[in-house]
């Protein structure tokens, strides 16, 4: 299964990848988290911890620098790029770089085209894409599962996150899902219905305990395991592996 998350910058979407990913790990499932953002940050939230995150983004920067050879094959991308993360996620830090390589695989091919390639029978991938609609567009027409757009309920992030449920489903990719994070009472749950009349939509409460663990730098799964919104998170994963 090959998952996208899209959406507006600060709308929770790194986040609600992570707590996706280790969900997915924490059933079983063979899961590969892929940090597509241009500013990483997915390690993190993951619960690597800061250090950790830091030196996955070096090694980018390397390449970039001359400082580290190039990755010939996908497999050494995931494995040169990538950390274990807990419960068992494997992460990798695939955006871009400066200075491309025509064909080389690192870095020639980008997080868009790396998700449409990656497959195997029993592999959870999920892909934390950067912020906005750049990311939808240039998905294109390739092959993904479920695309998850995270909004919040202002009316700048439902409009960003219509727009981009918008071209997933004009372009075919996959099935579209629409979290909602931030929902604090009947009328942010309003708010986002109306906007997305005719969605697959989850609704994750507002929640200071997510605020107070990213401040310290801490995994929200970690750090407040039974806060509201972590568990809406937890039981949405689930959710998202289920036969529709």
């Amino acid at each position: 299964m090959k998952i996208a998350v899209v959406g507006k910058g600060g709308s929770g979407k790194t986040t609600t990848s992570a707590i996706l990913a280790r969900t997915f790990a924490r059933q079983g499932r063979v899961t590969l988290a892929l940090d597509c953002d241009s500013n990483p940050n997915l390690g993190i939230s993951l619960g690597l911890g800061e250090d950790a995150t830091e030196s996955l983004v070096a090694v980018r920067e390397a390449v970039d620098s001359g400082q580290q050879d190039h990755a010939c094959s996908l497999d050494e991308v995931v494995r040169v790029f990538g950390v274990d993360a807990p419960d068992g996620v494997r992460l990798a830090v695939v955006s871009a770089i400066a200075k491309p390589e025509p064909g080389c695989p690192c870095c020639g091919i980008s997080p868009e085209q790396l998700l449409g390639t990656i497959a195997g029978p029993d592999l959870v991938v999920v892909a934390d894409f950067e912020a906005g609609l750049g990311t939808v567009m240039r998905l294109g027409e390739q092959p993904i599962d479920v695309v998850v757009v995270v909004v919040e309920p202002t009316a700048k992030s439902l409009e960003v996150g219509r727009r981009a449920a918008e071209l997933v489903r004009e372009s075919g990719m996959g099935r579209v899902v629409v979290s909602a994070n931030r929902v604090r009472d009947e009328e942010d749950r309003a708010r986002v219905l109306a906007a997305f009349p005719d969605a697959d939509l989850f609704f994750v409460p507002d929640d200071p305990a997510i605020v107070a663990a990213e401040r310290r730098g801490l995994a929200p799964l970690d750090d407040a395991a039974q806060a509201p919104a972590v568990r809406a998170l937890v039981n949405f994963a689930e959710g998202l592996l289920a036969p529709v």
